[in-house]
């Protein structure tokens, strides 16, 4: 890095996640000397602002990556799958937030309070995790860290926001419609996924699918969260150390995913108490959770804030060394946005701002 900084450049910059990496990197201590937004056609031309100043959106193209140091991606799997090492064979660092790159044995799928020591095997390409698995990481890493973690059972209440602006609108106009007493209006086109054969309306609604189904009868999301959370916590998708399951269900909430969770700790002396003080001491978390006064985590309250919010700690009444949770955070932020930046940050941080000789993505 020169003195000036860092060149960096946001794909997918006109996206809901684009727009809110250009607000995290203005509040990052990354230094940026020079910003590149990247987009489709259909953008070029268009302009945000960066720190007061308005930037053009440039076509997103191999030759668009030459003098960039860091690109951090939002922009889907198959662009990220093209364009990702034509930047790292140009010498940037890729941070990239679709699912494309997860869970390929020579990326590091990092969450900066859970392992950020992934990053100095970095290969040029590092990944972003699917939002809910980033959140529910990040609260149970403490506990991992101090109690030990034999099993994780999580439900997942995801909010549309998840599924992009266009379910956004969808369950917005159902909702009108709904309330105007039109029910036979409430058009749905985009989930529980878009190019499968069905959609249901998710206004008043909940939609127990996230993703296509696979093998077994879980669902891609499912199958995500697990794999990823074995990656990111053991280094290794398939290894047996934590046992982890889930259903993943899609509610109608604009922005912010809950997650109940159920988790048995190693160490059975583990007390109520101790694990809400291992929540609070937590890199990223913060305890709400006091029944007493009806406090705990709510996706509205959630919305802009980088934290991840813990409440509802309370242990298994049968099974001794188990407690349950109730895990909050805003998904286009912690979960895809901030993580992002968040990673940039740490490549700063450990000067691992590079892309290491002879590497071939080819």
């Amino acid at each position: 890095m020169s003195e000036a900084g860092y060149t960096v450049a946001v794909l997918g910059a006109t996206g809901a996640v684009g727009n809110r990496i250009i607000e995290q990197l203005e509040q990052s201590t990354v230094p940026v000397k020079a910003l590149k937004l990247l987009a489709s056609e259909k953008s070029v031309g268009k302009t945000l602002s960066f720190n007061g100043e308005a930037v053009a959106v440039e076509l997103a193209e191999p030759d668009a990556f030459e003098g960039v140091d860091i690109v951090l991606a939002s922009a889907g799997g198959s662009v990220s799958a093209e364009l990702a090492p034509e930047a790292v064979k140009r010498g940037a660092v890729v941070v990239d937030n679709s699912s494309h790159w997860r869970m390929d044995e020579r990326v590091p799928l990092v969450v900066p309070e859970v392992n950020p020591d992934a990053l100095k095997q970095h290969r040029g390409i590092i990944a972003n995790p699917n939002c809910s698995t980033t959140q529910m990481v990040v609260a149970l890493q403490p506990i991992k860290e101090q109690f030990g973690l034999k099993q994780i059972i999580v439900s997942t209440y995801q909010a549309a926001s998840g599924a992009g602006q266009k379910a956004i609108d969808e369950v917005l106009d159902q909702a009108q419609a709904f309330i105007d007493g039109q029910r036979e209006a409430m058009q749905a086109n985009v989930l529980p996924v878009k190019g499968d054969e069905k959609h249901f309306p998710l206004a008043f609604n909940l939609l127990p699918q996230i993703d296509v189904f696979e093998e077994a009868g879980y669902t891609h999301e499912e199958y995500k969260m697990i794999d990823e959370t074995k990656k990111i916590m053991l280094g290794d998708a398939h290894a047996k150390d934590i046992k982890v399951t889930g259903t993943a269900v899609r509610v109608p909430v604009m922005i912010g995913h809950g997650e109940s969770v159920y988790f048995e700790v190693a160490d059975h002396s583990a007390t109520r108490s101790d694990i809400q003080q291992a929540f609070a001491n937590g890199a990223g978390v913060t305890l709400q959770d006091d029944p007493d006064e009806q406090l705990y985590p709510q996706p509205l309250n959630a919305e802009g804030s980088r934290e991840t919010f813990v409440g509802r700690v309370r242990p298994d009444l049968e099974n001794e060394g188990a407690f349950h949770a109730w895990i909050v955070s805003d998904n286009l932020l912690k979960g895809a946005a901030w993580n992002t930046v968040e990673i940039a940050e740490q490549l700063v941080k450990d000067d691992l701002v590079r892309v290491p000789e002879g590497v071939n993505w080819d």
